[in-house]
């Protein structure tokens, strides 16, 4: 009898790492094919081809100097490009660093909406002196954060909801605080009620966390292949930079630290150091 008992549990394992392997397989193929039939834009991901057939080395591609996630889909090798939401409208080239290999593609025009808000905290539209020397070196510290060293993992996509709430504010809004015009919207804010739980959208290792000026509480996990996630003004961070964590673990609760009008989650998405649309990289209901 206990035999027979390991043997059906041995057997319902197996069944439910196949469900879960097809699973993650039939939403990896929806999400890849999201990407590829999305036109490139200003703060979208282009989908090039290479003439690199060799699935056992993933090849170096590069985009502005920063290497780009790759992709073997069975035949050759795909790079998913990051562009800069700055990035004019026209003709770009992906540099095949092993080969030296150019690869030409194009970007389109992508109009973005306007956000209007008002903020009490006036410090939070014009910094003052110290303000602007603290956010200087904050920005260094997230360049850094969304740059770490490129490495090969289980791939990440397609990415998880990471907290359960409706979505407000889309990407790439350009937007004005008190009238003033700053950088557009380099996330996706998810309206939720201040302590909702975060949890990772994938696999990772927490490269940054802190308090920062706009951003409040944030953490920043690195997914491997050049891809980085962002959260910011969190109420609660419950984990560490070094930390490993996985799909669905908790990394903290919703708050409204830094600049925000009220409790939300704003997420950002990087490719190659790039913060991309993350619509195009999630799991969607």
């Amino acid at each position: 009898m206990r035999h027979s008992a390991m043997y059906k549990m041995a057997l319902v394992g197996l069944w439910l790492w196949c469900y879960l392997t097809t699973a993650y397989a039939d939403d990896l193929t929806d999400v890849l094919a999201k990407i590829r039939t999305t036109p490139a834009v200003a703060g979208g991901i282009a989908w090039v081809t290479l003439n690199n057939h060799n699935p056992s080395i993933p090849p170096d591609v590069r985009y502005n100097g920063k290497r780009t996630a790759v992709w073997f889909d069975g035949q050759t090798w795909i790079a998913l490009v990051g562009i800069p939401l700055a990035t004019a409208i026209g003709s770009q080239t992906l540099i095949e660093s092993d080969t030296n290999t150019s690869y030409p593609f194009k970007v389109f025009d992508k109009k973005y909406a306007e956000q209007r808000l008002t903020l009490k905290n006036k410090r939070q539209v014009d910094p003052e002196p110290d303000d602007l020397r603290r956010i200087e070196a904050e920005n260094k510290r997230v360049q850094t954060a969304l740059n770490p060293p490129w490495r090969a993992t289980r791939f990440p996509l397609p990415l998880l909801k990471p907290v359960d709430g409706k979505f407000s504010s889309p990407f790439g809004l350009r937007r004005f605080f008190n009238g003033q015009a700053r950088k557009p919207h380099s996330g996706l804010d998810i309206s939720a009620g201040a302590g909702v739980e975060i949890r990772s959208p994938a696999d990772g290792v927490i490269v940054e966390i802190g308090d920062f000026f706009f951003n409040g509480n944030s953490v920043f996990i690195d997914h491997g292949y050049g891809i980085v996630t962002m959260y910011c003004h969190m109420s609660e961070i419950d984990v560490a930079v070094g930390q490993q964590v996985y799909a669905g673990q908790s990394i903290g609760k919703v708050g409204m630290t830094g600049r925000a009008t009220g409790p939300h989650l704003h997420w950002g998405v990087s490719f190659n150091g790039t913060m991309i649309d993350p619509m195009l990289v999630i799991l969607t209901e």
